[in-house]
């Protein structure tokens, strides 16, 4: 297993609720999230920036060929 900090940005949403849900969907996208958070939020471009730590099975087999 390893992990990854990466960066995303999402579209705001009409909620809190539904950006935590749209968040939340857009990291599993990439790994499972350990934690995230919200950094800046671009109000012209109606976007959030997130900034997240995820974890990502790693194939033992690729790490190691035969």
């Amino acid at each position: 297993m390893t992990t990854h900090f990466i960066t995303a940005e999402i579209d705001l949403q009409e909620s809190p609720v539904q950006l935590n849900q749209a968040i939340e969907s857009e990291l599993q996208k990439r790994g499972e999230p350990l934690r995230w958070a919200v950094t800046s939020v671009d109000i012209e471009k109606q976007k959030a920036h997130v900034e997240a730590i995820v974890t990502v099975e790693s194939d033992v087999n690729a790490a190691n060929p035969a």
